[in-house]
């Protein structure tokens, strides 16, 4: 099959999943941003002259890619994700399913949209955190790429965890119990280097630390470990999660009889 069929009626699929979130842009964009925005304030206001993690940098200004990230990520998965459970429940799944859409167009439109959510918020949390501590610009192309590549990567976690789940409480299930954990834990409000043993270990094998950290490395030079290596490891997943939605679309896993 070629290109062109396999994606046929992508952007019209794209272009609707872009208008649901946008039209309740007060709740999906503007909320997640005044929510980080709290979360700079409060934790840079308590840790502000207590931390320092990186030379030079102030801990407020540590935070904001941070925070930037993880609202990238999260807002990424929330998007599919409730896109998807939302017209299992509702009954409306079924007009996509007797149009001709192939699972490659699904997975596009449906993560396409994932990341322009993602990254719209991503953008308006740095714009306003960027105003109260300016973090510097260092390496953009790392921001850029590490930007891409997690919501690109949580727009298919959020494709797997809609087909999956069948009620509400399954999905917030999967975030509460798989995305928060791994996204809190993955250095957004702490270097890894400042725990002990076992739990930079721990961090070490959650792929969102290396999201985080090749983030941070864009805007300092600074890094954990190497943003080549965070790169590798984040392609990886990515590739490995959108292979996975692609397979469950196929056999049109919980969605067709």
């Amino acid at each position: 099959m070629s290109g062109a069929p396999r994606l046929a009626g992508a952007g019209t699929l794209f272009r609707k999943e872009v208008l649901r979130f946008w039209k309740v842009a007060f709740q999906t964009v503007a909320a997640p941003v005044l929510t980080a925005v709290m979360y700079l304030l409060i934790f840079g206001h308590v840790l502000e002259d207590r931390v320092e993690v990186f030379d030079g940098v102030a801990y407020t200004r540590f935070l904001i890619p941070g925070l930037v990230m993880m609202s990238v990520l999260q807002n990424a998965f929330a998007n599919a994700s409730s896109s998807l459970i939302q017209s299992k429940i509702t009954g409306n799944l079924v007009f996509l399913l007797v149009s001709p859409l192939s699972h490659w167009a699904w997975f596009v439109a449906y993560v396409g949209a994932s990341m322009v959510r993602g990254l719209v918020v991503g953008a308006g949390v740095f714009l306003v955190t960027a105003w109260l501590a300016p973090p510097g610009l260092v390496q953009p192309l790392w921001v850029l790429v590490f930007a891409l590549l997690g919501s690109a990567m949580l727009g298919a976690m959020g494709l797997i965890a809609g087909l999956w789940a069948e009620k509400f409480d399954q999905m917030a299930a999967f975030q509460n119990f798989i995305i928060m954990p791994m996204t809190f834990l993955s250095g957004v409000f702490y270097s890894v280097h400042s725990l002990p043993g076992v739990w930079q270990a721990l961090s070490h094998v959650n792929p969102f630390f290396y999201m985080i950290d090749g983030f941070r490395a864009g805007f300092f030079g600074h890094s954990d470990v190497s943003p080549w290596f965070s790169l590798g490891v984040v392609g990886a997943a990515t590739v490995g999660v959108s292979a996975l939605a692609l397979e469950l679309l196929r056999r049109g896993y919980k969605i067709r009889g």
